[in-house]
C-alpha cells in the first residue's frame, strides 16, 4: 500500500525519543489522539507512524484495544508489509541460525529481535510451528504463510495460536494445520540427541529451544550422578544428562502426557530402566522425596514463569525461594543445583540472591560456577529488555563453611 494511503499514527511531542533510540513499541498514551484518533481503526491495520512534526518514523501495525497500541516493523516509510518484506525478514533470521547451528532445529523467528514483532516460529527440520501472537501478525497470516513456504519450503506448517497473549489482543485461540500434512510426532535434535514431541498438544510450540546452551553445559557435571529433573516436560534436561553418562534420572512433571513422552524418549535412547517419573505438583513431590530421605547429586529446577506480571513479583519470588530451598535439602554433599527461570520480571541477580538466601536457610554453602542464558536463536534486542528473559545458574553446594 502506498504510504500516502496509509492511516497515520502521530506521537506526542518528544515521545519519539524512545523509538529513535531503537525501541519498537508505541504505547497508547504516547499517541496524539487529537490529531490521529486510535478509535475506529481495525486491530492489526498497517499504519505509518509519525513524529509530532509529521516526519515519518516508519511502518508497522496498530491495535487500539491494547496498551501497546503500535508495533514498528520497519523504519522505511515506503516499505510495504507484504510477502516480499516478510521473505526478506525470514531470510535474515535464517542466515543467523544457519551460522549458529549445523542442523535445522532452532527458533527461526524470535519476535521483535528479528524485526517481526508478535511472531514466533520454531523449526523442526522440515516442519514449522508458528505463533501469531498479535492482531497485526494475524492480519498478515496469508502473506506470512506464503513467505514461509517460499523461504523454507517446509513439508508442513502448524499455526499454534493458543498463547495467552492472543487473548490479550482479542484474538481467538486455535491450533490449525496451515499447510501440508502434520505428523502426530515430530523429531527434534538438540546437542546431538534426538527426541520426539507432540507439537500440536505439547507445551508452547512443543519444545523449549531457549535452554539449549545450558543443557549442553549440564553434561559436563553429570557422569555417574543421580539426577533429579524438576518440571521435566519431555526430558530436555534429564535425558541429555543420561546421554552424558548420568547413572539415573528422576523426573517430576504435572503432565501425564509429558511424562509418557519422556519415557518413550528414554526407551528410544535405551535408558528407560534407569528413569523414574513422578506425576504431580512439584512442591508436593519434592516434599514426599524429602520424607523418603532421598538424595540426588544433580538437581535441575526449571519451572514455568512464576512471575508473569509485575504484580506477581512478591508471590512469585516466594515460590522460587521455596522451590530452591526444597531442592537444596534433597541435594547430596558436593552436589550441583541448576536454578533456572524464564520470568522476564525476575533479574538474574535477584535469582542469585534467592538461591543464596535459601542456601543459608538450610545451612549450605553455594558456589556459582556457571551463568547460562538464551542461545543465539533467541537474540536479545538491545533496546527491548523484554527480549532478555532466561536465566540458568549452576551452583556447587556443600555444607556451610
Amino acid at each position: 500500500m502506498s504510504d500516502s494511503n496509509l492511516p497515520r499514527i502521530r506521537l506526542k511531542s518528544k515521545e519519539e525519543r524512545r523509538i529513535k533510540s531503537g525501541h519498537l513499541w508505541i504505547y497508547s498514551n504516547e499517541v496524539d489522539t487529537a490529531v490521529t484518533p486510535l478509535q475506529g481503526l481495525e486491530a492489526g491495520l498497517e499504519v505509518l507512524f509519525e513524529e509530532a512534526s509529521g516526519k515519518p518514523l516508519g511502518r508497522g501495525y496498530v491495535n487500539p484495544h491494547s496498551l501497546i497500541c503500535g508495533r514498528l516493523l520497519t523504519r522505511d516509510a515506503k516499505r510495504s508489509l507484504d510477502q516480499r518484506f516478510l521473505e526478506f525478514r525470514l531470510q535474515q533470521a535464517l542466515a543467523l541460525r544457519e551460522r549458529a547451528y549445523d542442523q535445522p532445529y532452532y527458533r527461526l523467528v524470535y519476535g521483535d529481535s528479528d524485526g517481526l514483532s508478535g511472531l514466533v516460529v520454531d523449526r523442526f527440520g522440515d516442519y514449522l510451528v508458528a505463533q501469531l501472537n498479535t492482531a497485526g501478525m494475524e492480519r498478515l497470516k496469508a502473506p506470512l504463510l506464503a513467505a514461509l513456504e517460499a523461504v523454507l519450503k517446509p513439508k508442513a506448517v502448524l499455526w499454534r495460536n493458543d498463547s495467552a497473549q492472543r487473548e490479550q489482543e482479542g484474538l481467538p485461540l486455535e491450533v490449525v494445520v496451515a499447510a501440508g500434512e502434520w505428523p502426530q510426532q515430530i523429531d527434534v535434535v538438540e546437542n546431538g540427541l534426538a527426541f520426539q514431541v507432540a507439537s500440536e498438544s505439547g507445551q508452547k510450540t512443543g519444545w523449549f529451544y531457549d535452554h539449549r546452551e545450558s543443557r549442553r553445559e549440564l553434561t559436563r557435571w553429570v557422569k555417574g550422578k543421580r539426577v533429579l529433573d524438576v518440571f521435566s516436560y519431555v526430558g530436555g534436561w534429564g535425558l541429555q544428562a543420561m546421554a552424558a553418562g548420568a547413572a539415573s534420572l528422576t523426573a517430576i512433571d504435572a503432565s501425564e502426557a509429558a511424562l509418557d513422552q519422556l519415557q518413550a524418549n528414554a526407551e528410544r535412547q535405551g535408558v528407560a530402566e534407569n528413569v523414574t517419573s513422578y506425576e504431580g505438583n512439584a512442591f508436593d513431590v519434592l516434599r514426599a522425596l524429602l520424607e523418603q530421605e532421598e538424595k540426588f547429586d544433580v538437581i535441575v529446577v526449571d519451572p514455568p514463569a512464576f512471575i508473569k506480571r509485575k504484580k506477581d513479583f512478591k508471590s512469585g519470588l516466594n515460590a522460587y525461594s521455596k522451590l530452591n530451598g526444597l531442592a537444596l535439602r534433597l541435594l547430596e554433599r558436593d552436589g550441583i543445583l541448576v536454578s533456572a527461570s524464564c520470568s522476564m520480571h525476575l533479574p538474574e541477580e535477584t535469582l542469585l540472591d534467592t538461591v543464596r538466601g535459601a542456601a543459608r536457610h538450610v545451612d549450605r554453602h553455594a558456589q556459582l560456577v556457571y551463568r547460562g542464558t538464551q542461545g543465539p536463536d533467541h537474540p536479545v534486542h538491545p533496546a527491548i529488555p523484554e527480549t532478555h528473559y532466561l536465566k540458568a545458574l549452576f551452583f556447587r553446594v556443600n555444607p556451610a563453611l
